[in-house]
């Protein structure tokens, strides 16, 4: 019986350690990610010349949180970073990952690598290919959470998105109606149009994301 409860204790400490470790993990992931975020948010601004006022008109992000997260004190939804990304005519990867444009032909990417949490909202985000001007578009596996459900603004016209659904079952809103997908199941839709993503089971749901934006 003693050395049942030593064993179960070590067991505990252990998994104590791992949840401690993997708290502190996506802390620092946090940082860096905020870092990321802050220089690419003030890069884009200043090349285009607008003010903190100009990019709040053009993204319909406050000016004070857009302050907030040029400064790295401000960790954004995946809603205010889709804003963002529509307001400056940009892709949502340039805020997550520098581009693999000077990166050579054959690329070799791992999604378990590459998986984190660049937001406050619980979707895991594996930017798998990062967006190129010369595809068009971008590639992520994401991850809803069980009970997580976002619902997206529009996003620059002529978006389109696909979703393939790799590994459990989520919702998604498309042309004003929630419908079911399970893995293997896959949908392409407007993404310039209001859309969600939801999972109500009590296991995540995993699913590759393909963007693809019009040539301006």
């Amino acid at each position: 019986m003693i050395l049942c409860v030593i064993a179960y204790s070590v067991d505990m400490l252990a998994l104590v350690r791992y949840n401690a470790q993997q708290k502190n993990q996506v802390r620092i992931d946090m940082q860096a990610l905020n870092a990321y975020l802050s220089q690419a948010v003030r890069r884009l601004r200043q090349e285009r010349g607008w003010s903190l006022d100009v990019a709040s008109q053009h993204t319909g992000v406050s000016k004070a949180m857009l302050g907030q997260i040029e400064r790295g004190e401000s960790s954004p939804t995946l809603a205010t970073l889709w804003k963002i990304a529509s307001g400056f005519n940009t892709s949502m990867s340039t805020f997550i990952e520098p581009d693999l444009s000077c990166s050579e032909e054959t690329l070799h990417r791992s999604a378990d690598k590459l998986r984190h949490q660049p937001a406050t909202d619980q979707m895991l985000v594996a930017p798998l290919f990062p967006f190129e001007i010369d595809f068009g578009f971008e590639v992520f596996e994401l991850t809803l959470l069980p009970g997580y459900q976002r619902y997206s603004e529009p996003h620059a016209p002529g978006v389109v998105e696909h979703v393939i659904v790799i590994k459990g079952q989520m919702e998604l809103l498309a042309d004003g109606k929630w419908q079911a997908l399970r893995c293997g199941e896959a949908m392409r839709f407007a993404a310039d149009k209001p859309h969600g993503y939801r999972n109500l089971t009590d296991n995540p749901a995993v699913f590759h994301n393909i963007i693809h934006y019009p040539r301006t």
